[in-house]
């Protein structure tokens, strides 16, 4: 893709027309008679292709005119606009390769003419719908005030565009075409991602649960494999219609004892690691701008009254008030944790003056931090750091504010005893990613506005800044990415905005280790059945169709995208031209609660007021990232009122890049950069201001609140 990007978009186009051309003369030649339909299907493809490219050129031509106004600095390049073009142009590089392998091997007699026909046929489909993306983001940079990413001002503009988004075809993003757009080493993984995801959502509320439900789910896998396009329909159903339900459901098999033993196993190992549960009782903090005086921190209350808040601390050195009695009252595994003091060969620490609170993403509806542990480890050992990550209540069950008041309650509760974590807290930092991105940026805001002290830097990987369906270029990405369509960005919204929920106080214990048990006592029965699945998941298509599969590629999709030829768009494409239609539409419905635009849910609409004071901000986005307009703007919006702000934009990476930071050199090297960002925070040289400024004896803390304990 960092080809495609850096070529010259005339010589992309040019040599488009040139491989299309070349392919054209050979397919309407005497080799004509080797495939007879096959060369007439690649012939009419590739014709379209040609028609896509001459109309998309002077576009993208008049996007890289005026796209660098809307990047962060001329340093930092990067936007939803640009995203588009670099897609855009990755796909025809694709289309380039695969013309140039069928000239060259069309007459092989290894030639697999369907199977090419049928790659060649899915990338004009990604044009086609490139190339309405294209048109939509026209308007964007039409109707947007300049420099402006967001029609923050047009809701009936992004209400088309959502409109838009329900009705066109995506199947092909997710069969043959899936993940081109990324590195290539992480395609694999997309791939594998989206199959479990499709026979995941085949089984989805069978009378199994946890790993046994996964289980089945891999035995009944098997015709996603063979049939990408049977994968791609069956993941653009899942992801548009199933509910919020099943999206915790496969979330949290993250959380499962066997994938997390993986983890640990993948990462280094640390002397602590164990989880907290700290009770509701007020807290007392000194006021930054005069110690002598306290302010009142109250324990979380909304929706169900006070109630503990959970964390998990992990350290990779044993250090001085980590192994004390008063710390293990805390603890809520059971029995508590052996301590590594009581090892004769392990030497304890003294406690480190840097302190790393980490808030974890899962859009703010799943995962823990034990989903989080394989990076958090890691980071603990590179930076010398104890790290309390805080499992904060999730939505629809808590939505906001529940999980902003536990995860401030967590950073106030850890200043007062960082004492016993292994910290004299010289320097706090926050971290977090998406949703935990979110919750750095609004817990420091109520520091803020408490007046209590603010922490001393934030690394905020790819945050949501925007809980809104507004239209932005970056966020047409999701009528494509696999790992954030629309369809499930909007229930993640509506989740914690508390626009469908029931509020449910969850239990104190975890039920995931005795849903592990369960699962180990059904697993046998599930393999069995999964089996008798699977094998009827081959039986069935053969049944319904007298011995032959039930569709043809070229069937399947003719019958897709011929059903709706224009669904009433009112989006004024060029004349000849309409996107593809899906019969299965989309059900997205973007909430009107009004709690979505307040400041501590979309901190992107802060006002100033809010907003000045808040620590150095270090934003790591990533290029593809349907979030990367969150990123760009609210950096600038920290920028222009003169707050310190730095942006990082990594290329060739989806969404949630941090849990994968195992799977690519890519990926690494983006986990690093954070690591860099967070390095800097606490190695920042220049005296503190007033609002960040701590106390120098950690006592102030423990004297101010004897009951912190």
């Amino acid at each position: 893709m960092r080809l495609a990007s850096d070529m010259d978009y005339k010589v992309m186009f040019a040599t488009l027309q040139t491989v299309c051309e070349d392919n054209i003369s050979i397919l309407c030649g005497p080799s004509d008679l080797l495939y007879g339909a096959v060369a007439k299907r690649l012939v009419t493809c590739l014709r379209q292709i040609q028609e896509h490219g001459r109309a998309l050129e002077p576009v993208v031509g008049s996007f890289t005119a005026v796209y660098h106004h809307y990047d962060f600095d001329a340093q930092t390049p990067g936007n939803g606009y640009r995203t588009l073009v670099k897609v855009l142009l990755s796909c025809l590089l694709h289309i380039v390769h695969k013309g140039r392998y069928i000239a060259s091997n069309y007459n092989s007699a290894f030639f697999r003419a369907d199977h090419n026909a049928s790659e060649m046929e899915a990338y004009c489909s990604a044009l086609c719908q490139l190339r309405a993306l294209l048109h939509l983001a026209q308007r964007l940079i039409n109707d947007n005030d300049y420099g402006q990413l967001y029609a923050l001002q047009d809701g009936d503009l992004s209400g088309r565009f959502v409109q838009e988004y329900s009705t066109m075809h995506k199947a092909c993003f997710y069969g043959r075409c899936l993940g081109f757009q990324f590195s290539p080493t992480l395609r694999p993984f997309l791939q594998t991602v989206v199959i479990s995801m499709v026979s995941y959502g085949e089984t989805f509320g069978k009378q199994q649960s946890g790993l046994g439900l996964a289980a089945l789910s891999l035995l009944t896998s098997g015709k996603y494999v063979m049939d990408p396009e049977l994968r791609g329909a069956e993941f653009e159903r899942i992801t548009q219609n199933l509910n919020m339900q099943f999206w915790k459901s496969f979330w949290n098999l993250t959380e499962s004892g066997l994938l997390t033993g993986f983890s640990r196993i993948a990462s280094s190992p640390v002397q602590v690691n164990f989880t907290l549960t700290v009770p509701p009782v007020t807290l007392r903090l000194p006021l930054a701008s005069d110690p002598r005086l306290t302010a009142t921190v109250s324990p979380p209350i909304a929706h169900w009254g006070p109630g503990p808040v959970h964390m998990r601390l992990i350290s990779y050195e044993l250090r001085q008030g980590q192994e004390s009695e008063e710390l293990l009252t805390y603890s809520r595994d059971d029995p508590p944790p052996i301590t590594a003091s009581k090892l004769p060969w392990v030497q304890k620490q003294p406690r480190s003056p840097w302190l790393l609170i980490h808030f974890h993403g899962g859009g703010f509806v799943a995962q823990t931090s034990r989903s989080h542990e394989n990076y958090l480890r890691n980071w603990s050992k590179i930076l010398s750091v104890p790290i309390l990550s805080v499992d904060y209540s999730l939505s629809p069950e808590a939505p906001f504010p529940r999980a902003l008041e536990e995860c401030f309650y967590a950073y106030c509760w850890a200043l007062n005893n960082c004492h016993l974590l292994g910290s004299t807290a010289e320097r706090v930092c926050l971290a977090g990613d998406s949703a935990g991105g979110n919750l750095c940026i609004t817990v420091s805001m109520k520091a803020i506005s408490s007046g209590i002290r603010v922490p001393d830097g934030i690394m905020a990987a790819y945050p949501a800044t925007l809980l809104t369906t507004d239209a932005s270029p970056s966020r047409l990405l999701t009528l494509i990415d696999p790992l954030l369509p629309l369809g499930v960005l909007t229930k993640c919204i509506n989740a914690y905005a508390g626009a469908d929920s029931q509020t449910v106080q969850p239990a104190v214990e975890s039920s995931s280790l005795s849903a592990l048990g369960r699962d180990t006592a059904v697993l046998l029965s599930d393999l069995t059945q999964g089996a008798s699945n699977w094998i009827h998941s081959f039986l069935d298509p053969m049944r319904t169709s007298g011995g032959v599969r039930s569709l043809s590629s070229t069937q399947r999709r003719t019958s897709t995208h011929a059903s709706t030829p224009n669904c009433g768009s009112n989006m004024d494409y060029p004349e000849g031209f309409v996107p593809l239609r899906s019969e299965c539409l989309a059900s997205v419905h973007p909430t009107s609660c009004p709690i979505i635009r307040n400041p501590f849910v979309s901190p992107l609409l802060a006002p100033i007021e809010l907003l000045r004071g808040l620590p150095p901000v270090h934003i790591v986005a990533s290029a593809l990232d349907a979030l990367l307009d969150d990123s760009v703007m609210f950096a600038k919006k920290l920028r222009d009122m003169g707050q310190p702000v730095s942006l990082t934009v990594v290329e060739d990476l989806p969404h949630g890049f941090l849990s994968l930071s195992q799977l690519s050199k890519e990926t690494e090297s983006a986990v690093e950069m954070c690591v860099e960002q967070m390095r800097t925070i606490f190695q920042q040289e220049n005296p503190t201001p007033a609002l960040r400024r701590r106390p120098k004896l950690e006592e102030t803390y423990r004297s101010s609140n004897p009951s912190s304990g």
